[in-house]
């Protein structure tokens, strides 16, 4: 890919946010309000997805994904979340729980497993998080056990996205609790379906709700030798550089949240008149207007340069440079930062009618809160941004 600082796109990739942007437009901001109100997975929104080969935009070619980079991957969710946040995560998540397999599997576990993944047939999860956190990896306690030819899981992940209409799901589990975390783990591909393998309640939640959010549940779920990545011991590296590779798909969505809040104030701003103006010729309003516009462009600077930074690193297991590092921590925490503060804002700026559900700025602002927590949350990402100094 052509390097040009990232101030622009190619033309391959200003095309793909040119199809995306009328795709939202058309297909998915319609639909937005009633998909939030009924709290159901959008099963027709993924259809929108695979017809429109958005599922695998950033997998390998070899194995039917399109392999069009981490900036093409940013792109797509970003516009996505302008309207839908929810809808953003159809193709984010599909890349966070694939990542793993990306990252560890060999030939025949990405011949398997990464072609249906690649074009949306099978849809990924991502199992790291327990009910005690997700942040103190080393305290997680699901426990695979070897026997023979095949490994016995016991435990539970919890917040699980997709973790109810998922097929395949890469679960993280300790192999060795005699040794360090970091050398007693692995990650395990397990499939919908296999005995003792069942989910839990879909959690009820302030924002994204038509996403499905579920608890995992292993009851003596046996999983082949095959299903582990990379073998025992690898399973923190693994589970570390997905989130390395997966952070920026979270600043993504958080941008395209800020984004689309900041286009809809706005244009509310140029209709709304009070005392003989539209209130953007007020400077209060205006202000905010201005102080939006510069946030936003910063954050999608600061992403797209992380994505080039991303897009130079070999997909295996080697350690990511530190300022790769750093920039993925960043993105994620200032995107998210931003979109927080701005979807605040926009509400402030309807007045009224921002705090009323008719209005998507009120549902804007429930969405933007999860992208300061999960995927690390933004206090997590500034100790790894100040480790990297």
């Amino acid at each position: 890919m052509e390097e040009i600082e990232r101030f622009g796109l190619t033309e391959e990739e200003q095309m793909l946010q040119d199809m995306v942007r009328r795709l939202t437009k058309e297909k998915v901001a319609p639909g937005a309000e009633e998909r939030d109100k009924k709290e159901e997975y959008p099963y027709d929104m993924l259809e929108l997805m695979k017809e429109n080969g958005l599922m695998g935009i950033d997998f390998p070619a070899e194995y039917d994904g399109m392999a069009a980079g981490m900036i093409a991957h940013c792109i797509v969710v970003e516009e996505l979340a302008k309207a839908d946040a929810s809808v953003a995560l159809i193709p984010s998540c599909q890349e966070l729980g694939t990542l793993p397999i990306i990252l560890g599997g060999n030939h025949e576990q990405k011949d398997k497993y990464l072609r249906p993944l690649s074009t949306g047939e099978k849809v990924a999860a991502f199992g790291l998080t327990e009910a005690k956190g997700g942040s103190d990896v080393a305290d997680l306690k699901t426990r695979a056990v070897r026997k023979g030819d095949k490994y016995i899981i016991n435990g539970s992940k919890m917040w699980i996205t997709n973790g109810g209409v998922a097929d395949i799901y890469s679960v993280y589990a300790v192999t060795n609790p005699d040794v360090p975390p970091y050398k007693g783990a692995g990650v395990f591909i397990l499939e919908k379906g296999m005995p003792g393998f069942t989910v839990g309640k879909k959690e009820s939640k302030l924002g994204i709700k038509c996403s499905d959010t579920r608890e995992l549940i292993f009851e003596d779920v046996e999983v082949p030798v095959e299903n582990l990545l990379a073998g025992e011991g690898q399973g923190f590296h693994i589970m570390m550089k997905t989130l390395d590779f997966s952070r920026p798909s979270v600043a993504a969505q958080a941008l395209g949240i800020a984004a689309g809040a900041f286009e809809y104030a706005t244009q509310y701003a140029k209709e709304r008149v009070t005392f003989g103006k539209p209130i953007i010729k007020h400077q209060a309003i205006a202000f905010k207007l201005a102080d939006m516009a510069m946030r936003i462009t910063a954050a999608r600077q600061l992403l797209w340069k992380t994505c080039s930074l991303l897009d130079k690193v070999v997909k295996d297991l080697s350690r990511v440079p530190p300022e790769t590092l750093r920039h993925s921590s960043m993105s994620k925490a200032y995107c998210s930062d931003v979109a927080m503060w701005t979807t605040v804002e926009a509400v402030q700026i309807l007045g009224g009618y921002g705090y009323s559900s008719e209005y998507p700025v009120e549902r804007m602002m429930r969405d933007a809160k999860i992208t300061q927590i999960y995927e690390g949350t933004n206090e997590i990402q500034r100790i790894i941004i100040s480790s990297t100094l």
